[in-house]
């Protein structure tokens, strides 16, 4: 949950959580939990704010199966990430892009946000199949978008398609989306020892957009016609 006051902008990043208490050492469920919720200020989530971040495409880790629990805000999904998001960084990229665990070729998310591909005159974004977050501002988007008349697909997306579109000049934005990260361009994606570069590392019309309207509508700049904001 985000909170932004309409009145300053000032924003509040709030985050449930739980975990076990019982004084049990031992792999069963557990009968007692402690239930806590932060409230921290909240700035942008890259340092770099909303100019275009990097993106390394892993190619040997994975993060989540079918199956398992990636679909889910869970601490093992985020230490399973953590020796792939040590080498992006080494490689001076912000965020790890996961692809699938059984083909390694389909597109799933990145390490903090959900990703969004501009591809000619179509959104496309992974479908939820179990492996991937269903984060709320991804939901938000993928109905912004319809609601402008934009086509907007969910679907599986081959590394290879992406790969293909941009040397053909057909892709033309790539935006991650997550409650911290609201709307972030990519302006780089490193696949293996291909580097495709988004937009002239620009950020792309659509994404200003989209920004410009959740943040908008976030701060009561904007109407609210989807009665997403509660007034506190």
């Amino acid at each position: 949950v985000l909170f932004r006051s309409h009145t300053d902008g000032a924003s509040l990043y709030i985050r449930p959580f739980i975990f076990a208490i019982d004084p049990y050492l031992g792999v069963r469920v557990a009968d007692k939990y402690l239930f806590i919720i932060i409230c921290s200020p909240s700035g942008a989530y890259y340092s770099t704010g909303l100019n275009p971040v990097n993106i390394y495409v892993e190619t040997e880790y994975v993060r989540a199966v079918k199956g398992g629990m990636g679909f889910t805000k869970t601490g093992g999904n985020y230490a399973a990430s953590l020796i792939a998001q040590h080498e992006a960084h080494e490689q001076n990229y912000s965020q790890v892009l996961w692809l699938d665990g059984v083909h390694k070729k389909y597109i799933e998310e990145v390490g903090a946000m959900n990703i969004f591909f501009v591809v000619d005159d179509e959104i496309i974004t992974p479908m939820l199949q179990g492996s991937i977050l269903s984060g709320i501002t991804r939901k938000s988007v993928i109905q912004l978008c319809k609601s402008w008349g934009l086509k907007v697909s969910e679907r599986l997306i081959d590394i290879h398609e992406i790969a293909d579109a941009h040397s053909n000049g057909r892709l033309k934005e790539v935006f991650g989306t997550g409650t911290a990260a609201v709307i972030s361009p990519v302006g780089h994606l490193k696949w293996g020892s291909t580097v495709m570069e988004i937009n002239g590392n620009e950020i792309g019309a659509i994404s200003q957009r989209l920004y410009d309207t959740l943040t908008g509508i976030q701060y009561g700049k904007l109407p609210d016609e989807f009665g997403w904001i509660t007034k506190l």
